[in-house]
């Protein structure tokens, strides 16, 4: 991977880290906070990147609250199960009640 790249992740592990617990983000939210709306996939190579990072990659979801990381994570249902011992409300791989649990990067940094 190129320099630039590599920062970028680093820019990106330290924003999903300042997600609260119990809260969501989505790589959307976390690009245009970095001032690159247009790179949410990038986000989302980092977050697939992030293990062994300490980084809450599972509050990371995609703009509609859907679990489409869930499969870079051991075990079944493990994201939706760390979600859920947080309090989060998820029902067929899907987030509830987004707009309560949403954390945008953009207003609470």
């Amino acid at each position: 991977m190129q320099p630039e790249t590599l920062n970028f992740f680093e820019k990106v592990y330290q924003v999903a880290k300042k997600i609260p617990y119990g809260r969501v983000t989505s790589y959307g939210a976390i690009a245009t906070y970095l001032g690159a709306a247009r790179s949410a996939r990038m986000v989302g190579y980092a977050m697939n990147g992030s293990h062994n990072k300490d980084v809450p990659a599972h509050r990371v979801v995609n703009k509609k609250g859907l679990l489409t990381g869930k499969h870079h994570f051991d075990g079944t249902n493990l994201m939706q199960q760390l979600l859920e011992s947080e309090g989060v409300k998820v029902k067929d791989l899907q987030i509830q009640h987004l707009e309560t649990v949403f954390w945008d990067p953009a207003k609470e940094l």
